[in-house]
């Protein structure tokens, strides 16, 4: 592997000792559904203990492919020994002491960082808080506060997060929405480009004229505030717009005063072969959104973006009591180093030419998979009955469970959940790909 050096505390295999849940698993679900409220749902009950690299260790002993990395967090392998030894060797001398009271360097250091990673050679500003929805929801305080406007416009099968205000922002109604509401106003869903299910042919510069038309008529481009896109959505179905489809929106959105958000929390911070998704597309953002993958497992988040627009906000007028806390910050900059040491970037391109070697030949072999797509290590594999373009649910659910109790963990996608999503560790070897492949192909094999 490009750059790769590291030896792993688990080998780098899949192993099962017991069927799936293991007994110790079973007994830990049993205290889960007494203790735990029945919201927090979850894809299988088995219960880990450690890992490494790309593989999961149950309470049992079970080695498992990991597919998921949390949704996405643990992008550079799982308990990094540089990201674990600079969070220990943090908590040994400052746990806490709130930025905005007494400020640390560490903060300092990781919004450097983030100038210095993020698309665009202008002066920057950045802000550190706890998650994902947290860093979108100062996104819209930050945009809202520059423009002095209200609306806020996202696209289809966007996931923004679970707050309040991002799940306004959020497309799909069940199981995130429902019954939570009511939501803030001033949200507008636009549609985007879907090259699998947009009329055939349909460009990349003509589906932004579709959206651009959408906001002329339903919003009015003088009374957006910003537009939130995902490069690649990553819950909604690992979307990727044709090319061309956000260099149009940018572009609208720079004529009209419309701050134009990339929302990176899943499929930034060197998931794709590149620092930021957007880069694809070749577009630079005003402001980008960073959580996730960013501290190795740590919470942490990020609003990054053009000095003018982040310093627009009246001091004390965003923060929060843990964001960028000196635990977290110091994992971060130990995941910055791992990136730029062992040139992940390239990593994340070698995975997906080997996801492409091995998967991207699904829909021709099994008529239960109708497109497969993806950049980097964050794929998608859209499910839908044999001979047609409608969505298979059932069929990702058998696939699911198949993979699941086989040890394989990838995860569900879709807004119609019948997209079945990849995204392992950028540092998971073309062996484990391979053998994983194996598991979900056994599953497809029965349901064409």
């Amino acid at each position: 592997m490009v750059g790769m050096t590291r030896d792993f505390s688990v080998p780098q295999a899949r192993n099962l000792v017991t069927a799936l849940p293991g007994p110790r698993s079973i007994a830990l679900q049993e205290r889960r559904v007494a203790s735990v409220s029945r919201g927090a749902g979850t894809l299988a009950n088995i219960y880990m203990e450690r890992g490494s690299g790309a593989i999961l260790v149950d309470v049992d002993g079970n080695q498992l492919i990991d597919l998921g990395c949390g949704i996405g967090v643990t992008t550079i392998g799982h308990a990094h020994p540089d990201v674990a030894a600079a969070a220990a060797e943090q908590a040994a001398k400052l746990t806490h002491t709130l930025f905005t009271v007494t400020p640390y360097e560490n903060y300092v250091r990781v919004a450097e960082k983030l100038a210095e990673v993020t698309p665009g050679d202008f002066e920057k500003r950045s802000i550190l808080v706890n998650s994902g929805a947290e860093a979108v929801e100062n996104a819209v305080k930050i945009a809202r506060k520059y423009t002095g406007r209200r609306a806020i416009a996202s696209l289809d099968h966007a996931f923004h997060g679970r707050t309040n205000l991002t799940m306004a922002m959020t497309y799909r109604p069940w199981p995130e929405r429902s019954g939570m509401g009511p939501f803030p106003g001033e949200i507008y869903s636009l549609p985007i480009s879907y090259p699998f299910r947009d009329p055939e042919g349909m460009t990349g510069e003509e589906a932004a004229e579709r959206t651009i038309d959408y906001i002329n008529t339903h919003i009015g481009a003088t009374e957006l505030a910003a537009l939130f896109v995902e490069p690649i959505q990553g819950d909604g179905g690992v979307i990727i717009p044709a090319p061309g489809y956000y260099k149009r929106l940018s572009e609208f959105c720079a004529q009209n005063g419309i701050v134009f958000v990339s929302d990176e929390i899943q499929a930034g911070f060197a998931r794709t072969g590149t620092w930021y998704a957007i880069e694809h597309h070749g577009v630079v953002p005003d402001l980008v959104t960073s959580a996730k993958g960013i501290a190795g497992g740590f919470p942490l988040a990020a609003v990054t973006g053009r000095a003018e627009i982040m310093d627009a906000v009246q001091p004390g007028g965003i923060g929060g009591t843990f964001g960028g806390n000196p635990v977290s910050t110091a994992a971060a900059l130990a995941v910055f180093d791992v990136i730029e040491r062992e040139g992940l970037l390239a990593e994340a391109q070698r995975v997906e030419k080997a996801l492409w070697a091995r998967i991207g030949d699904w829909a021709e072999r099994f008529p239960v998979v109708g497109d497969v797509r993806g950049k980097g290590a964050m794929f998608g594999v859209e499910l839908v009955h044999p001979g047609t373009k409608k969505q298979n649910p059932e069929a990702l659910r058998a696939v699911l469970l198949h993979a699941t109790s086989n040890g394989v963990i990838p995860l569900d996608a879709g807004s119609w959940d019948s997209v079945l999503r990849i995204m392992p560790s950028v540092v998971i070897s073309e062996e484990l790909i391979d053998d994983a492949a194996s598991v979900i192909e056994e599953a497809l094999a029965t349901l064409g």
